[in-house]
């Protein structure tokens, strides 16, 4: 089995060199660019299956980049995780908003690292066991082997981590998930100031859904619901 490939784009000569090490040793096959363009040629011709992208980069920055990367129909479904400063809260929901799959806030530990590259990995890998192969209702049609998202006959793109997330609301289909459950299910994970990283993601698959977005009914205080 070959190695799972990631694409690191970062400016600062020390962190991707730091990343390259941690990661090469972690068992992946890593490419790094130190700029957003040579990184959106490099994820053309490496096509790796993750790409961390740092948020702050002279020129190009990783807000366009990843703009840019979701906008090509051939490299839109690979996750991508954004490489964050502290303070940069607006710039993390933005990132969201154009589909990065998630976060790291810098200074970051490479364990904590790994598992949520993993994590992602995950999300966008093979539907479960028992998962349903798919699911049908009015306009809305889910292909889970194939994560596909069909919108009155329209296939709509989701990123690994809006496909686990619509996958786990249909499952649990007038049940109420509460955020924290979300949290635990959808990104393996529970990190403090990850409420808003749920809402942001509900928010973009409502977008996604089109005339079947109150599907996802909101639970004041609570959560989130799926119509059954």
């Amino acid at each position: 089995m070959s190695a799972q490939k990631v694409l690191v784009v970062e400016d600062h000569r020390d962190t991707r060199e730091l990343l390259k090490y941690n990661l090469a040793s972690a068992g992946f096959d890593v490419a790094v660019a130190e700029d957003g363009q040579g990184g959106l040629n490099l994820a053309a011709a490496f096509k790796p299956d993750i790409v961390l992208l740092d948020l702050m980069m002279p020129g190009m920055d990783g807000l366009e980049t990843c703009r840019q990367l979701k906008s090509d129909p051939s490299l839109s479904r690979i996750p991508v995780i954004m490489l964050t400063a502290k303070g940069e809260e607006v710039d993390k929901i933005v990132g969201l908003e154009l589909g990065a799959d998630d976060y790291v806030v810098k200074p970051f530990s490479p364990r904590e690292l790994i598992l949520r590259i993993k994590a992602v990995l995950r999300r966008s890998g093979a539907p479960e066991p028992d998962a349903p192969k798919q699911w049908e209702r009015n306009g809305l049609r889910v292909d889970f082997e194939a994560h596909q998202l069909s919108v009155d006959d329209e296939e709509i793109s989701l990123t690994a981590t809006e496909f686990k997330l619509l996958t786990v609301l249909i499952s649990g289909a007038g049940k109420v998930q509460t955020r924290d459950n979300l949290l635990d299910t959808v990104w393996d994970t529970h990190f403090e100031g990850y409420s808003r990283t749920v809402d942001t993601h509900v928010r973009r698959l409502r977008q996604k859904l089109g005339p079947y977005a109150s599907f996802i009914e909101t639970v004041r205080g609570v959560g989130y619901r799926f119509k059954a």
